[in-house]
């Protein structure tokens, strides 16, 4: 009731400082004046200062505030927790069962080769590719020789 008042009264006084706008003649902003007086009366009439009149003034609504904030606080408690901890649970049964099942190194259970074997074919092709390119360094000495080094 009393938040009802306040506004109305307050819609009262910016229409009265409107006309007084008015009558010196601004109308523009006598106009802008009054729209802005006429929201706390609409706000009243369309029952919105009741309802947050009800809610900041009810003790049981700031009691539900305080849990929706302490839910808040548990849940990035938990999530701060798993972070540290590497996960949940289930994302840490994956993980090792993951690491049992593929080797650390899986070429290191290969057998080394010995001084009189080969080598398998695909690392005899990679060797071949890469000793291909012979690269012509005759410009580079050339350059170098020009400068006396």
């Amino acid at each position: 009731m009393l938040a009802e008042t306040v506004c109305s009264a307050v819609s009262a006084a910016g229409l009265g400082i409107a006309a007084i706008t008015a009558y010196r003649k601004r109308f523009l902003t006598a106009t802008r004046i009054a729209a802005y007086s006429l929201i706390p009366l609409g706000l009243v009439m369309t029952g919105v200062v009741q309802w947050v009149s009800d809610l900041v003034f009810k003790p049981s609504t700031w009691v539900g505030f305080g849990v929706l904030g302490l839910a808040w606080v548990l849940f990035m408690t938990t999530r701060a927790i798993e972070r540290r901890a590497g996960g949940t649970r289930k994302e840490r049964k994956q993980a090792a069962a993951a690491a049992q099942q593929e080797a650390v190194a899986p070429r290191a259970s290969a057998p080394s080769l010995g001084a009189g074997q080969s080598a398998p074919p695909a690392v005899q092709q990679k060797q071949k590719k890469s000793a291909a390119p012979t690269e012509d360094f005759s410009d580079i000495e050339a350059i170098l020789k020009k400068h006396g080094i």
